[in-house]
Formats: C-alpha cells, sequence, structure tokens
C-alpha cells in the first residue's frame, strides 16, 4: 500500500469515527401533534419538524426531528395513537396537542385527563417530554378560555416537566403569519414559532441524558 492511499485510508477512518460519534450523540426528537405539527397547507420540507430540524443543525445540535402530526387530531386521538406513533428508539417528545380541542368546545377537563395519560405514560417509559400550551379561541368565553390555559400549566408543575406556554406565539391571529383560513401558519408563521422555540427545544434535548 503506497503511503498516498495509507494517508487516505486513515483519513475516511477518522471521518468514519467521526460521523459514527456524531450518529451516536443524536438525539431522535418526536413531535405528536396535529395540522400545526403535520404541515397542512405547506410546501413539503416546510412543516414545523421539518424547520426546527433546520434550526437545531444551524445551531449545531445534534437531533433528528420526526413528524408524528396528524391533521385534525384533538388530545383524546393522540392519546389513542399513542403506543404506535411513539417507537422505543425516541429519546423525547413535543408534546403539539389541543387545538382542537378547543375550537371543538371540549370540556377542560377531557382535554387535561387525555394529556395527563400521554405524560404517565411516556415518563412510564422514561421518555422525557417537553409539553407546548394553547389557548382557546376568544369566542369561547373568558370562562373556558382560563380553564383551558391553565391545563397546560398545571401538567406541567405535576409531572414537572418543561413548559413553552404558547405554540403560536407572535403567530396566532397575525394575519400575514397564517393562510387563508386565518389558523395554520404559513411559511413565514412557522419561521416565527421556529424561532421563537429553538431555545426551549436546545435546553430540552440537553437536559437528555446521553
Amino acid at each position: 500500500m503506497s503511503k498516498t492511499v495509507s494517508v487516505c485510508f486513515v483519513a475516511l477512518l477518522i471521518l468514519s469515527a467521526g460521523l459514527q460519534g456524531a450518529l451516536a450523540n443524536q438525539k431522535n426528537i418526536l413531535v405528536l401533534g396535529d395540522s400545526l405539527t403535520a404541515g397542512y397547507g405547506l410546501p413539503p420540507g416546510q412543516a414545523f419538524p421539518d424547520r426546527l430540524d433546520e434550526a437545531l443543525r444551524q445551531a449545531g445540535v445534534q437531533a433528528n426531528i420526526i413528524n408524528a402530526g396528524v391533521s385534525g387530531d384533538t388530545t383524546a386521538g393522540g392519546l389513542a395513537r399513542l403506543d404506535w406513533s411513539v417507537p422505543d428508539d425516541v429519546d423525547g417528545v413535543i408534546i403539539e396537542l389541543g387545538a382542537n380541542d378547543g375550537l371543538r368546545g371540549v370540556d377542560p377537563r377531557v382535554t387535561k385527563a387525555n394529556l395527563d395519560a400521554i405524560i404517565t405514560r411516556l415518563k412510564q417509559r422514561n421518555i422525557p417530554v417537553l409539553l407546548t400550551g394553547m389557548l382557546a379561541p376568544p369566542n369561547m368565553g373568558s370562562k373556558y378560555g382560563n380553564a383551558f390555559r391553565a391545563i397546560f400549566t398545571d401538567l406541567a408543575k405535576k409531572h414537572d416537566v418543561p413548559l413553552y406556554p404558547f405554540f403560536l406565539k407572535d403567530v396566532a391571529t397575525v394575519k400575514n403569519l397564517n393562510q387563508l383560513d386565518g389558523i395554520h401558519p404559513n411559511e413565514a408563521g412557522v419561521a416565527v414559532i421556529v424561532r421563537n422555540i429553538t431555545p426551549t427545544v436546545k435546553q430540552f434535548i440537553a437536559s437528555i441524558p446521553d
């Protein structure tokens, strides 16, 4: 073997070892959500998990963000599909559910029970959770809105999990950041969501043991 070939071979070994090390440190983070996660109305590659994955990589965070969003899903739907939606090799789960409960006027006690069960079952599997909050539509009234908002803070405290208070922060009701339905973020809206939540997700990933 020539000296040049030997040097190239060693370089390839070093590169391979580096890539294997990077993959070994990579965290698989699944986003369990509804249409806000699934990417309703957006071009391929522009859904929240895709854009979050890109933002984290640009920040030097080794993570693989998995899209487990189902358009129209409620907290009941998320609970029903939990076991098959979250495989065993997942290192952490971001829960983005509740928007459709609020839109449908689901009793906040029911929504809370569903999310409570989801978090409980994930913790039983030793899977860390980042909970994202949601607000009810204003037309549901202040009593409903207050009860709905409290769901997320109460559960975060009960289970001692990190909470990102409002998933649609700086995007909800902003016309030029939403699609024509006024509900689902457009590409610019997703960019704002990702920009806002990325620091919290980075902290969450850093807290997950290797």
